[in-house]
């Protein structure tokens, strides 16, 4: 009866050991050296960490132990089978020997016997560690019941050693016989607890990445393309609504350097778009590129605009463009009554990154237009005066002969320059394209008389077809100049339009033959379509051209149809 009275009373003294044990893991759970253990650890850091970590509990728990029988009745099992269970064999060697080492220089007759069981500890919980990482089960690892299940049996091991090797046998057994089922019952379940608390660490962890990742994949979906077409006051309006609805702050505003730009929430009824930017701290962000954080507490807050205002906090991150220069900020509030939460605070400059982002990508997009369009005047400057003289000389002739015929000319390059000067950029139909290249085509049929002929090989349901505008007659104009222009004897020019699937095939073909390839220098036009097409729709895309030599030359475009890409 007495010996079941010690049992219980050890068990009660143990389990108030682990109890602090337990309190200690808890409070380091909160540090950064935690990170590491939430995960079965296989990075050399990682299991430096988790070596230093279990050594520490398996010598605090030799600390925190009680003396029986010039022994010590301890907790160290659990930081030794746990380094081993995380971090692989040689980290549970490593711990077991440092815990032994540790056990050893304290005395006792059972001295030597734990500090060879703490090592055989170490080894079973690294032994399990490489078994279960050599199936693909990982996972169970981490799984409280192992724990406990490894525990108890690396404890039964240790009482066995101490059986072997602690002299003499009769105190051994006598010692064995008090602590067994206390020391086996408390390790197994303080195990299988510390394995709880990682997981359920690792669990809070992945609920808040869950739930921030998907704020942010909502505001990403929701914010796409918004800022690509403006940082103005309508812009920004929509997405400071939409980052409100998706955070849930109080209020959101968007600034650039000097004014307000969108304002949503509470506040909105004096913090009005337009203003110019009296706070402070928006200031300090602005001019220091820094985030700025006014808790109400630490750092003070106040409205800038009138006192009665109910927000109490502001979280102030800088949107940068072009070489990480500040060019606005994004605000959230919080009113008085409410704090800030820890993953609006990171959500808050995620977001930044995500706007700043789109910003960027935006201006980008605008300088390619404006390059494009650059580039489609330059073309027009060289083929315009190009074809306008040639088209004079040919009216000169054809007015002494036939002024029926020089009236339709006149009416055909007011068509084609009309036509020129109206689109100098964006989208045509198919059709628009077809009108321009006939009128232009019209003007060198007088040209050339008979030595010309042009063939249109277009399905009428092809005609409504969209596609960047000038596109076509560079390559018609190409053919002429440097193909039927060269002949001495009659040549012929065919248009051609053809659809496979949702791609867009446009053929302009002469019967010359008399290209040659230049690599790096296709003429100002070719290089020109290409690259438009290239840029628009990607390298699948653009212009190739083809030659038989003295048989024809053949320039081929293709291009998505309704500006998609075909589905793969």
């Amino acid at each position: 009866m007495l010996a079941e009275i010690n049992h219980m009373a050890l068990v009660g003294d143990l389990m108030q050991q682990m109890c602090v044990y337990l309190v200690i893991a808890y409070l380091l759970t909160k540090t950064p050296l935690f990170a590491p253990l939430m995960q079965v650890t296989v990075r050399l850091p990682d299991r430096l960490v988790c070596y230093v970590v279990f050594s520490g509990f398996c010598v605090m728990g030799t600390y925190l132990g009680f003396q029986i029988d010039d022994a010590i009745a301890n907790t160290r099992a659990i930081g030794a089978v746990l380094g081993g269970l995380l971090g692989g064999p040689l980290v549970g060697l490593a711990v077991g020997l440092t815990g032994g080492w540790h056990r050893y220089t304290l005395g006792g007759f059972s001295a030597s016997a734990c500090a060879v069981s703490t090592v055989v500890e170490g080894l079973i919980g690294g032994g399990l560690h490489y078994y279960l990482m050599r199936r693909n089960q990982a996972s169970r690892l981490l799984d409280p019941t192992i724990a406990l299940g490894t525990t108890f049996v690396a404890e039964l091991c240790q009482m066995g050693i101490l059986l072997l090797l602690a002299k003499p046998a009769d105190q051994a057994a006598r010692l064995v016989a008090q602590i067994t089922l206390p020391m086996v019952l408390t390790n197994s379940i303080g195990a299988a607890l510390f394995m709880r608390l990682i997981l359920d660490r690792r669990e809070t962890r992945e609920k808040y990445s869950i739930a921030f990742s998907a704020k942010a994949l909502r505001i990403a979906e929701r914010a796409t393309g918004v800022l690509m077409q403006g940082f103005n006051e309508a812009n920004c309006a929509r997405l400071a609504t939409i980052i409100r609805e998706e955070t849930g702050v109080g209020a959101v505003a968007i600034t650039d350097r000097e004014r307000v730009l969108g304002f949503v929430g509470i506040g909105a009824d004096h913090h009005l778009p337009g203003r110019p930017i009296a706070s402070a701290h928006t200031l300090q962000a602005i001019t220091h590129n820094e985030v700025v954080y006014a808790d109400g507490a630490v750092m003070p807050y106040c409205c800038s605009v009138t006192k009665d205002c109910k927000l109490g906090s502001c979280l102030i991150i800088p949107l940068r463009g072009e070489e990480n220069r500040v060019i606005g900020t994004v605000k959230l509030y919080e009113p008085k009554t409410k704090f800030f939460s820890s993953i609006n605070r990171t959500l808050g400059e995620g977001i930044a990154r995500l706007l700043s982002n789109q910003l960027l990508v935006g201006r980008i997009e605008e300088q390619k237009r404006l390059l494009a369009q650059s580039e489609i005047k330059l073309l027009q400057a060289q083929i315009n005066p190009h074809f306008l003289f040639n088209a004079l000389n040919t009216l000169a002739a054809v007015i002494r002969r036939d002024p029926e015929s020089a009236r339709q000319l006149v009416l055909y390059l007011s068509t084609f320059f009309r036509k020129s000067l109206k689109r100098p950029e964006g989208d045509a139909t198919l059709g628009d394209e077809i009108e321009h290249v006939d009128a232009y085509l019209r003007i060198e049929l007088a040209r050339f008389s008979d030595r010309l002929n042009v063939s249109f090989e277009v399905a009428d349901e092809l005609l409504g077809v969209r596609l960047p505008a000038f596109l076509l007659q560079p390559l018609v104009e190409n053919a002429i100049k440097h193909g039927i222009a060269q002949l001495l004897e009659p040549g012929q020019i065919t248009i051609r339009a053809e659809r496979l699937g949702q791609v867009l095939t446009l053929v302009v073909q002469d019967s010359a033959g008399l290209y040659q390839p230049q690599p790096g220098s296709d003429g100002l036009g070719l290089s020109l379509v290409d690259r438009r097409i290239k840029l628009r729709y990607g390298p699948d895309f653009g212009l190739e051209m083809s030659c038989q030599p003295d048989c024809w030359t053949r320039a081929t475009l293709r291009l998505p149809i309704d500006g998609e890409p075909p589905a793969c």
